[in-house]
């Protein structure tokens, strides 16, 4: 029996993008950045970073609680991270790392080797090669701010401009949030075409997916103690973290090709649970392929995790897996057509889109 989830409540978000249903022309569709005492929405837009805090929009309030003007456009750079105080974002270019202010005033900047993987030069803006063939599709990397404020994360192409080695190299940075003073540094030992964190809740630590096209998906796994920066290699680069249980004691992956969940322990990244059993009805006996999950599934409490399946040009399905067996409950059986994949929050709720990507919905279980 079909799971029917309780809607807690619908909301709009970046009301000037366009309306036309399934489009999302001059914004990149809504995602979650969250720490234990916060939860934000995010969109980026051609020209700006819009933040909205999740606890307003439930209050009926849907205006951004901050907007920070880009320093370059969408898709000329990787993934981008606000601050839970709502003060600095900080956005990972092909060239740079830039914090900037809502005002849009430079806090800081810190220069690294170009992503564009046939450019060895260092650039001091984007209009430096805004007009290249050559820099149009570049690999990217990605940043995130720790739950405190006080540290920026950062997977970076070095080597860095005042390094006496000039090396080309990946690494994980750490910076200090107010001036964008380097404080650590790992070499990540991987060559991404592309990156994402996954915040723990302690924010001494942190998680990094390094996807490497078919070569692989690299997991990292970074402590920070105050002096020195620590980075774990977790796995055999087959597995993309996605999220991290709210209590940090356990994170969920999936495999390089979009099958089988699973669910590790912390800190040594053990498989405690995989999903092996096939929820696709009436699948045929004798078919050989794998069940499609989606990437980005998450944990919606300590006990339950919602994840999405999608076959051919069929409608996405979302399904809740219970976190101690690896079973699958039951597929999630909206009132209300939705799309993408779900946004799991944590706290026994998770969002989804509807068929307008920037309607959003919160559900709860019953």
């Amino acid at each position: 029996m079909a799971i029917a989830p309780r809607l807690s409540v619908s909301f709009r978000v970046s009301p000037n993008s366009p309306r036309v249903l399934g489009t999302a022309r001059t914004a990149d569709t809504p995602a979650v950045q969250r720490w234990p005492h916060r939860r934000l929405v995010v969109i980026r837009r051609d020209d700006e970073l819009l933040a909205y805090d999740l606890d307003r929009l439930t209050a009926g309030d849907d205006a951004p609680a901050a907007r920070f003007p880009a320093p370059w456009p969408r898709g000329a750079g990787g993934i981008d991270a606000v601050s839970p105080t709502l003060n600095l974002a900080v956005f990972s270019g092909q060239h740079a790392l830039r914090a900037v202010d809502a005002a849009g005033a430079l806090r800081w900047e810190v220069p690294h080797a170009c992503w564009s993987s046939a450019c060895l030069s260092y650039h001091d803006s984007y209009q430096d090669y805004a007009d290249s063939r050559e820099h149009r599709h570049p690999d990217t990397g990605s940043c995130w701010i720790s739950a405190d404020g006080s540290t920026v994360w950062a997977h970076v192409r070095t080597a860095l401009p005042d390094d006496t080695e000039s090396k080309l190299d990946e690494e994980w940075l750490v910076l200090d949030a107010p001036d964008g003073r380097l404080l650590g540094r790992a070499s990540t030992g991987t060559v991404a075409a592309g990156s994402h964190h996954v915040p723990h809740p302690d924010p001494s630590q942190m998680g990094l997916s390094v996807g490497e096209g078919q070569d692989g998906a690299p997991l990292l796994w970074g402590r920070w103690d105050g002096t020195r920066l620590t980075v774990t290699r977790i796995g055999d680069d087959d597995r993309s973290l996605v999220d991290v249980s709210p209590c940090g004691t356990r994170f969920l992956t999936i495999s390089h090709w979009g099958q089988q969940p699973a669910v590790h322990r912390l800190p040594d990244g053990a498989v405690i649970r995989e999903v092996t059993a096939d929820p696709r009805p009436h699948r045929p006996a004798d078919a050989e392929e794998e069940t499609p999950w989606g990437y980005r599934c998450g944990f919606v409490d300590e006990h339950t995790i919602v994840a999405s399946t999608i076959e051919g040009s069929e409608e996405t399905r979302h399904w809740l897996i219970d976190t101690a067996s690896g079973n699958i409950l039951d597929q999630v059986q909206y009132p209300k057509p939705v799309s993408e994949d779900p946004m799991a929050l944590g706290d026994g709720t998770w969002l989804t889109c509807g068929e307008d990507p920037f309607q959003l919905f919160l559900w709860s279980l019953q």
